[in-house]
């Protein structure tokens, strides 16, 4: 007669084979989403760096309106911290109200980073309007 206990062998091998594969996915979708976590920190961070560039050349184009009381050139380009920075100034036609000249400018500033299309690449924008 022989035993039934035999006809079993091999099944733990199985069971424990298939949840080394479920643990080794499950590790590998943390691993994953670990790294996509970090890869949005950097770019909030970056956001946030082009957000305070474009707002320092937006600052820029302000003080030099109220220094000259027009527009320096219609568009001017610098490096803010490895940000190009555009600054764009234009006049809207002036006008009289009481017995004052006024004119109001509009100034935009556009900071970017990187290669357009590229994972790297971020752009923020700020713009004011001036009454001088």
């Amino acid at each position: 007669m022989k035993p039934t206990h035999l006809a079993q062998h091999g099944f733990a091998a199985i069971a424990a084979i298939f949840l080394v594969l479920v643990l080794a996915a499950f590790g590998a979708f943390m691993v994953s989403f670990s790294n996509t976590q970090h890869l949005n920190t950097a770019r909030d961070v970056q956001g946030s760096r082009a957000y305070w560039a474009a707002r320092a050349g937006l600052e820029w184009g302000v003080a030099g309106v109220f220094a000259t009381s027009a527009c320096a050139a219609a568009s001017t380009t610098m490096v803010i911290e490895a940000f190009t920075v555009t600054i764009t100034c234009s006049a809207l036609p002036a006008f009289t109200e009481g017995a004052a000249t006024v004119t109001i400018f509009q100034i935009t500033a556009v900071a970017s980073s990187g290669t357009f299309g590229a994972v790297d690449y971020v752009e923020r924008s700020v713009s004011a309007s001036v009454e001088r």
